[in-house]
């Protein structure tokens, strides 16, 4: 009898604008070693979404393509969105949004962990001291686009934008959060600014009260989000899991990038956990259009970022490799100039793809 084959995994691969293109090049080559080194069975499939297709025939995110990416495919790895010849970021918002709340992929998890010593800004502080995990609640919060403008363009203008925070959607980002925190064995930190919204952080602070009697085993701590972000400066090594708003985490998880290295090191990954629709991986960082075509991108986030998404499809080892080779790479000082280094964006994944075979 023949054996029966693992059919494999599809994965969407956009390259988005700017750098995009460019990393995403290189975390393909990634994936390839993957499938070819290491017996990881995936179905590469590059789309063409991002600001060139939008500019020649209003394209984001058609809704046909949304649907079989949604029923066919089993991760995102995305370069980059946002180009400066559209400047309302129209069609960024429409794919990014169309992906994330389409999804529903709530949970935003956004890993910095420095890699080796010289890349930490903090004197006196080692990569052992900046290891966190930022889970952002992705589809609330003041980017639920509720709003409007009155009297526009006069002294009179009004402004609003609303913060949306509904029970269903606090209670899961904490509980994922939680779930990670008991699993990996580290302590939590709730991040809000109930003291002066409180009206939604108060659910952020009745929720938590309420979940955290599930995981007693947990150590976690409340703290606003000022002071967690100086905090995160005089202390670092006291935080690791840290679970916020859609806003706060946006602003929090680049800090932590910062304190680990910087924002072309680290990865991130928006998911709904247990839920049967693919996870979007993606690199931190923008799309940079100042850096485009210049080859000196820092390819690593995406390269972490897709080791999060073979971590994602039970391929935890191959993660730890990627993980390792990407330190060693750093370590030799065979890396991009961002940090430290003298090689050009293909050049710096190649010193790290290289250590893998």
């Amino acid at each position: 009898m023949t054996e029966a084959r693992t059919p494999p995994h599809r994965i969407a691969l956009i390259g988005g604008d700017g750098i995009g293109p460019e990393v995403l090049r290189e975390g393909r080559r990634l994936l390839e070693w993957a499938r070819d080194r290491r017996g990881v069975p995936l179905d590469l499939w590059s789309l063409e979404l991002g600001a060139e297709r939008y500019l020649r025939d209003k394209t984001a995110l058609p809704a046909e393509l949304q649907a079989e990416i949604r029923d066919t495919a089993s991760a995102i790895l995305l370069g980059a969105l946002g180009d400066p010849r559209i400047p309302d970021h129209e069609h960024a918002r429409r794919i990014l949004f169309g992906f994330r709340t389409g999804f529903d992929l709530y949970a935003q998890i956004r890993p910095a962990r420095a890699l080796v010593d010289r890349v930490v800004p903090l004197a006196g502080r080692g990569h052992r001291d900046i290891d966190f995990v930022v889970f952002r609640e992705g589809t609330e919060g003041a980017y639920s686009g509720i709003g409007g403008q009155l009297r526009r363009d006069t002294p009179f203008e009004i402004a609003i934008e609303e913060d949306v925070n509904t029970r269903h959607g606090v209670e899961r980002i904490l509980r994922a959060a939680f779930d990670y925190a008991r699993r990996e064995r580290r302590p939590l930190c709730l991040a809000d600014k109930s003291n002066a919204l409180r009206h939604g952080h108060d659910l952020w602070q009745r929720a938590f009260a309420e979940i955290r009697r599930d995981y007693e085993d947990v150590r976690a701590e409340h703290l606003y989000i000022d002071a967690l972000c100086h905090e995160l400066v005089r202390d670092p090594a006291r935080f690791s899991v840290i679970v916020t708003t859609n806003l706060f985490g946006d602003i929090v998880s680049d800090l932590c990038a910062a304190l680990a290295g910087g924002l072309g090191l680290c990865p991130s990954a928006s998911l709904n956990p247990g839920a049967r629709v693919p996870g979007l991986f993606e690199p931190v960082h923008g799309s940079a259009p100042a850096l485009a075509g210049r080859g000196i991108a820092n390819p690593l986030a995406m390269l972490r970022s897709a080791g999060m998404l073979l971590d994602f499809l039970g391929h935890p080892t191959v993660h730890t490799e990627i993980e390792r080779a990407c330190a060693d790479a750093l370590a030799a000082g065979e890396c991009t100039r961002d940090v430290g280094g003298a090689l050009d964006t293909e050049a710096a994944a190649l010193a790290v793809i290289q250590r893998l075979t």
